[in-house]
């Protein structure tokens, strides 16, 4: 059991999580499954401009965190295949080295791949009944969503070990707010793809701090994205970088004429972020100094949609 930093949660063991069903709960991540909630948010407000189905939204919200929940187990899986987690000494529980399912004993690696595809199977039930509903374009999004979520971790692409996992967050999440989106109009439209940019940068960046707790278990791994590649001092700076283009996306929607003035009250929702970047720097190679800042970017990825998602409602309402 991990008990180095006494203000973060212990790891889960068998002997605290004796209940089957609080196991199965707690190993999809669920404290982390709200960054979904808030990409359906914004999602939902980007469609508030068409004919609006409750049911559709809270059908979709499902899907898409059990998604999220399966792509979260399939990632713990295939990290304990390739030793990353087994190999983290330097994690920062909650937030990095996986859940700790399989390494502390909670549940088998069998138990958690069948857990994964289980949660999948479920999507692709729900999502054959959904695209009935609202459209047969969702059925590509939602084939993306769920491709990107396995390709992420699984051989034999592992897109995060070829330094793509940045591209496939922001790729996933931007799928999350087109898809809610779409349900509501049963058609494509380019605004929820350009409102949702900035949002999906931010979750980007949760990513990218995560991956420097983990760095030296990565690497022993051969897992080389970038904070692996560059020193880290250098890696800080990609966590700048994502988060200026974050709100140079979001300007120019203003600027552009994509959202109104009021929209620029979202730019707020990123200070967390600007303070999450000064510890990044100052911290890089501390993995135990890191928390607040990863708690900071996890703030701005909340933040900044819920406020963008609260100007669209108050537009269009």
């Amino acid at each position: 059991m991990n008990t180095r930093h006494a203000s973060v949660p212990l790891e889960p063991t068998p002997a605290t999580l004796t209940h089957p069903l609080k196991r199965y709960l707690l190993a999809t991540r669920p404290a982390f499954l709200s960054i979904t909630l808030v990409g359906c948010l914004l999602g939902c407000a980007s469609a508030l401009d068409a004919a609006f189905s409750w049911p559709l939204a809270l059908a979709t919200l499902l899907l898409a965190l059990a998604a999220h929940a399966g792509v979260n187990v399939f990632n713990d899986y295939y990290d304990h295949l390739n030793g990353t987690d087994a190999a983290n000494d330097e994690r920062v529980f909650p937030f990095t080295g996986g859940s700790r399912f399989i390494q502390n004993g909670v549940l088998s690696p069998r138990q958690m791949l069948l857990y994964a595809l289980l949660l999948f199977a479920a999507v692709i039930m729900g999502g054959l009944w959904l695209i009935g509903e609202a459209g047969t374009g969702l059925f590509w999004i939602g084939l993306a969503g769920l491709s990107i979520g396995w390709a992420y971790s699984a051989p034999p692409l592992k897109l995060n070990s070829r330094g793509l996992g940045e591209l496939c967050v922001a790729a996933g999440f931007l799928l999350i707010v087109a898809g809610s989106d779409y349900v509501q109009r049963g058609a494509f439209a380019a605004t929820p793809w350009l409102i949702g940019l900035p949002y999906a940068l931010l979750v980007t960046n949760i990513l990218y701090i995560n991956q420097f707790p983990d760095r030296k278990a990565d690497r022993l791994a051969g897992k080389r994205h970038w904070v692996v590649r560059l020193e880290p001092a250098v890696a800080a700076r990609g966590y700048m970088l994502i988060l200026a283009l974050a709100a140079a996306a979001l300007a120019g929607l203003v600027l552009g004429g994509l959202l109104p003035t009021a929209a620029l009250i979202a730019l707020a929702g990123m200070l967390p972020a600007v303070r999450g970047a000064r510890l990044l720097v100052a911290h890089a190679t501390e993995p135990a100094s890191l928390v607040p800042a990863i708690t900071a970017t996890i703030a701005a990825a909340h933040l900044t949609p819920v406020l963008l998602a609260g100007v669209l409602a108050w537009q269009r309402l």
